[in-house]
């Protein structure tokens, strides 16, 4: 499966419509939305008000990615704001197979996020209940950073687990995609790639988005 989801902390701001119409008439799957708290992450992004007006535009799915503590605490409310699919880091849950099925409950794709530096193997106990694991690919937190190029054993790794325990869990990967690293990322077993500035800063968006599913 090969799938793009562009990350709107990318967009214009004072255009934000225009740019989610434009990738309402692209070949992108999903929209990523990054939430971030600024602690754990050191970054604020934006919360609820702005992915309810995301979702009035939207055609797509809404992937929202929380980069927030305690992320046990929002489900509803972002379901409510218009989440179709919710990932959450492992470092952020003490709780994370509740954290899982509160938002399965909610009726919503549910997903675990791994940063950098944390090892595949502590997903064995909870992959089966995934719909989705996104491999972040830089350390979270700012958009434009370097590609990280363990990510594609980190990827090869995660793919041999979901073959073993759970075929149907779609690998996500997130930070310093680009046409340059896409089709490998697509070899090694990604399903879904993010790419922020790889699309926004593009001359021509919706031609990049078509090439980095090709």
């Amino acid at each position: 499966m090969r799938m793009v989801s562009p990350s709107l902390l990318s967009a214009d701001f004072g255009n934000l419509q225009h740019d989610i119409e434009m990738l309402n008439q692209s070949e992108c799957d999903w929209l990523h939305v990054d939430v971030m708290d600024g602690m754990f992450v050191p970054n604020i992004s934006f919360g609820q008000p702005v992915i309810k007006f995301i979702k009035k535009h939207a055609q797509k799915p809404l992937d929202v990615h929380l980069m927030i503590m305690d992320p046990g605490r929002y489900i509803e409310d972002f379901k409510a704001s218009g989440a179709d699919i919710i990932t959450v880091h492992y470092e952020a849950c003490t709780h994370l197979d509740r954290t899982i099925h509160a938002i399965k409950d909610c009726g919503l794709k549910a997903g675990v996020v791994l940063n950098p530096h944390t090892p595949v193997c502590l997903l064995e106990d909870i992959i089966q209940e995934c719909d989705l694991v996104l491999l972040m690919s830089v350390n979270p937190g700012f958009g434009g950073q370097k590609f990280i190029e363990n990510t594609y054993e980190k990827v090869r790794q995660l793919k041999a687990l979901c073959c073993r325990k759970n075929p149907n869990c779609l690998i996500e990967v997130d930070g310093g995609v680009n046409t340059a690293n896409a089709g490998k990322l697509y070899e090694c077993g990604a399903d879904v790639l993010v790419a922020g500035n790889a699309v926004f800063k593009s001359e021509d968006p919706i031609e990049t988005i078509k090439q980095l599913k090709k």
